[in-house]
């Protein structure tokens, strides 16, 4: 059966077996071959790295990581603890913001309660407990 399809590089049409451009040797594939390039993503330094068509996309990352990945683990040391008490003298730091619906401080666990960090905001009377 000849199903009529048309090359989107050369416009040309073809039946289902001289579709691709190899087998009707588009003169126009190069048109398309930007589009023929996907990309995939180092999981360490998040650069996108080029895949051509025919590669698998794990083995040409892996071969970025191997040989041309930027990464350097103690230049590029996240600090996890970035929340700092807003207690005056407290120098302790939390993974998660610990804020007071009252003050609107940031706050460790240790002084999260209002009684605990001498909250003088808002109007809502502090909890006893």
């Amino acid at each position: 059966d000849f199903l009529p399809l048309k090359c989107d590089a050369c416009e040309d049409i073809f039946c289902k077996d001289h579709i691709r451009y190899d087998d009707h040797q588009c003169g126009s594939a190069y048109k398309k071959a930007s589009s023929l390039l996907t990309s995939g993503t180092c999981v360490l330094c998040s650069a996108p790295i080029p895949v051509q068509r025919g590669e698998t996309p794990d083995a040409v990352v892996g071969a970025h990581m191997d040989k041309d990945c930027n990464y350097n683990p103690p230049e590029q040391k996240q600090r996890i603890f970035t929340n700092k008490c807003s207690k005056p003298g407290c120098k302790r730091k939390e993974v998660v913001k610990v804020v007071c619906d009252q003050c609107g401080g940031n706050f460790c666990i240790k002084h999260r309660h209002p009684l605990d960090h001498g909250c003088g905001g808002g109007s809502r009377p502090a909890s006893t407990a």
